[in-house]
């Protein structure tokens, strides 16, 4: 057998970072088929992301509080540490900050923090076709991409939908691919 845990004796941990999207609503989904894997999911949002979710919905699919602020001083890591992460949906105010380096929120922290300890990172950027063209944004995705992070983004992955449509073409939304992506980068010979 293959997956997360299998050889080391200890499920493996999967944290799944939700973005302000409307996409956000179905990140269930997401967590649902990793544990299917085998993972050990926790859930993160931004601040927008967690407008999207519910969070107490998540923490009873997870066993696990859904974060969104860093903890306090003195406070204990309520979450076990992650051996990889998804960022789905990435909204481009998290490409941009994320490819600039900011911090200002729990997710981001993470993400920078999970990119110097070489964390496999996933990022599923989703946006619509108008705010996809903004050369901010496809810089970070590039710059993303070219520091290791897998990128699922384009016409290849989910096509880009005009704007105000994208609510209508979430059902399509193929949540298995970040995953895949996953999988590829823990283990590149098995998948």
């Amino acid at each position: 057998m293959t997956g997360p845990g299998r050889h080391s004796g200890h499920r493996e941990v999967l944290y799944v970072i939700a973005c302000g999207s409307p996409l956000a609503r179905h990140v269930g989904r997401l967590v649902e088929l990793a544990q299917e894997e085998g993972w050990d999911v926790c859930v993160v949002t931004t601040p927008d992301g967690a407008k999207f979710v519910d969070r107490a919905a998540l923490a009873r699919q997870t066993g696990h509080p859904v974060r969104t602020h860093y903890k306090n001083p003195g406070d204990p890591d309520v979450l076990p540490p992650a051996d990889a992460m998804i960022v789905c949906p990435a909204t481009v105010n998290t490409v941009n900050k994320w490819a600039a380096g900011i911090t200002d929120t729990l997710a981001l922290g993470l993400l920078v923090e999970a990119q110097g300890l070489g964390t496999p990172l996933v990022a599923v950027p989703y946006t619509n076709a108008a705010m996809a063209t903004h050369p901010a944004f496809r810089a970070g995705v590039a710059r993303l991409a070219e520091w290791g992070v897998t990128v699922l983004f384009g016409e290849e992955f989910f096509a880009l939908h005009p704007p105000g449509t994208g609510e209508r073409r979430q059902h399509e939304f193929p949540w298995d691919r970040p995953l895949a992506a996953v999988r590829q980068r823990l283990c590149p010979a098995v998948v």
